[in-house]
């Protein structure tokens, strides 16, 4: 993870678990813990998981032997994690000159999040308890010691980190003060030593991001006004004074990227901006003078985004732009990048390549390539030579001949729009066989989106048969704003629409059994599952919901303090539950009220401690359809949050759910 990169979103929906009032004081467990399978249960579901299968779930879903491979910023040593016989993934320090291999970073009860390089001897990596989110950051050096937790404080959300380089400083953002709203931290990584820099007091009108350049210098910030007007501040470097630049609607995109230090005007930024267009593009910006000073990059179809910078050593020059379109694409920019870029495009053809880490000379690169069917490879780069070295296969017992095909689809929804999405095809689609289909509709939902490149759950699927469809469905990101925002209040209504639209287009293709469809998905994916069971409940043979919301007014009840800022954009996005009619419409399309349509089985799946949907969203579902006598398999995992992170319990999980698939498809 880049520690330029925020850890945790505060734009996403986050709630707080909440003690189930079935608990007991002798039984401390989050929910109602009667209500969950007994091992009995899930081992029979396994059970029906029967066949000659190449591939085991473990060959997708065990983590790698060695992962996360990260350059020093001097090159001397090569940062990596390694799996032991526990499944516990410790942080290794190879001493690239002498060879010597030192134990930096000991993962225990917890999951190592991320971890990286803070300078030349000392690394960080983040850490919650048992997926619960409250993240701490922590910095050791590379020999372990020294360790030291730099937000030692409990019940905060760290909610952004930033390194200055060549300095002993990170500057964070968490909400220490007060539970709403986050301010900024200039934390010395060696020492701990913490100073406040900036006091965010307005809860109704809150600083919600905050602008540094390079040097740790606070330049600016975002204020969200009443929860829906967004507005820059920036500041003048003469009088120090900090002016508005641009007052927005929440929905547009005004946000800068970083400063171009590539240039020897002070205010001018890299911004990203859809005001004036529907796709959110790149262009250099004068604050000072607000006003654009010439359009970057934009494309016609999809949101453009995200950039690359240079280090230092090369003056900070734009190095390429990158977007996700109907695959990853890297537009090269510097006469160094180019070069990069023709020389990996040659040797690696159409599969999709990335540099994961360099040192700060840009000598030394580690470049990950990936495609649909190969999980990933590392491989060292020598920018003077020019040459590649493979370092490291992730899933060396994966076959890509072996591994299904995923195929960019694009179709009109119902009412004109146009769809995109993916399929993962098995070879026996290919062949002209019918085969059955497992419907995944996405998180979020607003904003995110399916890329192409490997997925462990697709190509898992694949290996039993089954074809996978993946639909970005209106409120998905990176088609531009018209088409996120037409599924603002269209949750569980028109996004439904949708997959059920991709789903018709899948069959009508001859690629899919119309009588062998199941529907699975997480978090919102979730959601639609348990609405896909209830609008078209002929559509599906069965569902699985992965810690996904079974009540939208209980959903909202449960929001916390960091999240009541953004409620007014939460009831644009879903429904304003203090308008009676949105209130009736949030009932219709909430699961829970609509369990008598549900004739198709289902699988429910909660980490106890999810921060984001609460375990009272599975315990209600399953306690409502239980008492109407319908059987619900419930799997709960005590030491997992919003998904499941840790190895054992990812791998008990997707056994289940293979063989509740087999069982329903066979019936």
């Amino acid at each position: 993870m880049n520690l330029n990169s925020k850890i945790l979103g505060i734009t996403q929906v986050v709630i707080t678990s909440l003690m189930m009032n079935a608990q007991t004081t002798e039984n401390k467990l989050p929910g109602d813990p009667t209500l969950v399978s007994s091992k009995a249960t899930i081992e029979k579901l396994i059970s029906y998981d029967k066949g000659n299968f190449k591939y085991k779930v473990e060959d997708y879903f065990a983590r790698p032997k060695a992962s996360q491979f990260k350059i020093s910023p001097d090159g001397q040593y090569l940062s990596y994690k390694e799996k032991d016989k526990d499944s516990k993934n410790h942080v290794y320090v190879k001493d690239l000159k002498s060879g010597k291999i030192t134990k930096a970073l000991v993962e225990k009860d917890d999951l190592i999040r991320s971890y990286g390089w803070l300078d030349k001897k000392r690394l960080f990596y983040t850490q919650d308890k048992g997926g619960n989110e409250n993240i701490h950051l922590y910095a050791a050096d590379i020999d372990g010691k020294n360790l030291k937790d730099l937000t030692p404080f409990e019940g905060i959300t760290l909610n952004s980190v930033r390194l200055i380089k060549d300095t002993e400083f990170v500057i964070v953002s968490m909400n220490k003060n007060n539970k709403q709203i986050f301010e900024p931290y200039k934390i010395n990584f060696n020492t701990g030593e913490i100073t406040q820099l900036y006091e965010n007091k307005d809860v109704k009108s809150p600083i919600d991001d905050y602008l540094f350049d390079r040097q740790g210098n606070l330049r600016g910030y975002t204020v969200l006004e009443n929860g829906l007007t967004t507005k820059l501040f920036y500041k003048d470097l003469q009088s120090g004074k900090f002016n508005l630049v641009k007052a927005t609607d929440w929905k547009d995109t005004f946000s800068v990227i970083s400063f171009n230090d590539n240039s020897k005007n002070k205010d001018e930024v890299y911004l990203v901006t859809n005001l004036g267009s529907d796709k959110s593009r790149i262009v250099l910006y004068d604050l000072k003078k607000n006003a654009i000073i010439k359009e970057v990059y934009s494309n016609p179809t999809f949101d453009v985004s995200s950039i690359a910078q240079a280090g230092k050593s090369r003056n900070y020059e734009l190095d390429y732009i990158s977007y996700n379109g109907i695959k990853n694409e890297t537009i090269p920019v510097s006469k160094f990048y180019k070069e990069i870029h023709d020389k990996l495009t040659s040797e690696f053809g159409d599969k999709q390549f990335g540099i994961a880490s360099s040192d700060d000379k840009n000598e030394k690169l580690l470049v990950v390539v990936d495609s649909d069917k190969l999980y990933g490879k590392y491989y060292e780069y020598d920018t003077k030579t020019k040459t590649t070295k493979l370092l490291f296969d992730l899933m060396p017992q994966l076959n890509e001949e072996d591994m299904a095909e995923m195929r960019p689809i694009q179709f009109k929804s119902r009412d004109g729009l146009t769809i995109h999405g993916y399929i993962t095809l098995p070879k026996a689609a290919l062949n002209g066989e019918k085969v059955p289909l497992i419907v995944n509709p996405h998180g979020g939902p607003q904003g995110i989106r399916d890329d192409w490149g490997f997925n462990p759950e697709t190509q898992l699927f694949a290996s039993r048969g089954y074809a996978t469809l993946q639909v970005n469905f209106r409120i998905s990101g990176g088609y531009g704003k018209e088409f996120q925002t037409s599924g603002y209040k269209q949750i569980g209504r028109k996004a439904m629409d949708d997959v059920e639209d991709g789903v018709k287009y899948a069959i009508e293709q001859g690629w899919i059994d119309k009588n062998k469809v199941a529907i699975y998905g997480g978090s919102h994916g979730g959601y639609a599952t348990l609405m896909g069971l209830i609008k078209t409940p002929d559509l599906y043979s069965c569902g699985v919901d992965y810690v996904g919301v079974s009540n939208i007014f209980t959903f909202f009840d449960s929001f916390p303090e960091y999240w009541k800022p953004y409620k007014e954009m939460v009831k644009q996005i879903w429904y304003d539950l203090d308008n009676p009619e949105e209130a009736k419409i949030a009932k219709e399309v909430s699961p829970v009220f609509q369990i008598d349509k549900i004739k198709k089985p289902l699988f429910v799946v909660q980490g106890a401690n999810d921060p984001r949907v609460n375990i009272n969203e599975s315990d209600q579902i399953v306690k409502a359809l239980r008492s109407k006598g319908f059987e619900v398999p419930y799997m709960v995992k005590y030491d997992e949050g919003h998904g499941f992170g840790k190895e054992q319990n990812r791998i008990e999980f997707y056994k289940s759910m293979l063989g509740f698939f087999a069982e329903n498809f066979n019936k």
